[in-house]
């Protein structure tokens, strides 16, 4: 028989720590975190990276492991997480993967397009020229070299699309030319488990978090992190906008508004990408025996 990768993805805030958790615990195995946001330590209360009494003595792998300096693409993620899967998967039979970064996800489960490696002056003219001109004049220039990377990217994702100027750019060729459509890995059998529930439900979950993280000091770990602003693990929701209050810019009730408002923009997204895929079953969050009658079938 096959061994078994589960995947657990949704929302932010729609409760797959909780979920994965749980299920690794009932099958006896550990969890792989793809949540790229998550890796790093000194982005706790920002990221809600679960406390160790969440994690219900399960052992998870790739959280708060990096700091702030350091920068992991999907590739990274891939080829550090490939030889703790096989360990699980050797171990266990099944191993657990949870995240809500679907480039982070896939990495694992289909593997990338050999594409270059970043080219950090390149990055940060890009960079340079988004924080002075914003995103739309590089929206422009992707129209320019590629156009059907510019119809299909998200482009409310600055970093994605700095990444396909970056190939763009780097290689002479469009991005899209250079990517191929990825298959499942065949060494394993794949079972992606999407929590569900009522969009009104999911947006009461975000609204409360970021109360909560509020209440747990979110302002006092950005204001810590004020000399490391210019990285790009914290040009993030409730990281950004955080930041604006400190400048000045926003009084702190209407950055948390706005906190609130972004999350609920990207669980949108997260939606949005979950959809594309009919091997995405949907479950109610925190029913695990629904979760083990699904992965059953």
């Amino acid at each position: 028989m096959k061994v078994t990768l589960i995947v657990i993805g949704g929302p932010t805030a729609s409760g797959k720590t909780q979920a994965a958790a749980t299920l690794a615990r009932h099958l006896g195995t550990e969890v792989i975190s793809a949540d790229s946001r998550q890796f790093y330590a000194a982005m706790r209360i920002g990221t809600a990276r679960p406390f160790e009494e969440e994690l219900l003595g399960v052992p998870h792998h790739f959280l708060g492991h990096l700091a702030i300096e350091e920068t992991w693409s999907a590739g990274t993620f891939a080829r550090e997480a490939e030889p703790v899967l096989q360990r699980i998967l050797a171990e266990h039979g099944v191993a657990i993967m949870v995240g809500g970064s679907g480039l982070y996800m896939d990495a694992l489960i289909k593997g990338l397009d050999p594409l270059p490696a970043g080219d950090p002056e390149l990055r940060a003219e890009l960079q340079a020229a988004l924080k002075k001109e914003g995103l739309p004049p590089l929206l422009a220039r992707l129209m320019k070299l590629d156009p059907d990377t510019h119809a299909r990217i998200d482009r409310r994702n600055p970093h994605r699309v700095i990444r396909a100027l970056e190939v763009c750019m780097a290689t002479g060729r469009p991005y899209s030319e250079q990517r191929t459509a990825p298959t499942d890995r065949t060494d394993a059998r794949i079972i992606r488990i999407a929590m569900d529930q009522p969009r009104e439900e999911l947006y009461a979950r975000i609204n409360a978090r970021v109360d909560r993280m509020m209440t747990n000091g979110l302002l006092d770990e950005v204001r810590d992190l004020l000399p490391f602003r210019a990285s790009n693990a914290l040009r993030t929701v409730g990281y950004s906008e955080l930041f604006r209050h400190l400048d000045g810019e926003l009084s702190l009730d209407e950055a948390v508004a706005l906190i609130k408002q972004h999350t609920r923009n990207y669980a949108k997204r997260q939606l949005t990408w979950l959809r594309r895929d009919a091997h995405w079953k949907p479950s109610p969050p925190g029913d695990v025996e629904a979760i083990v009658a699904l992965i059953d079938r």
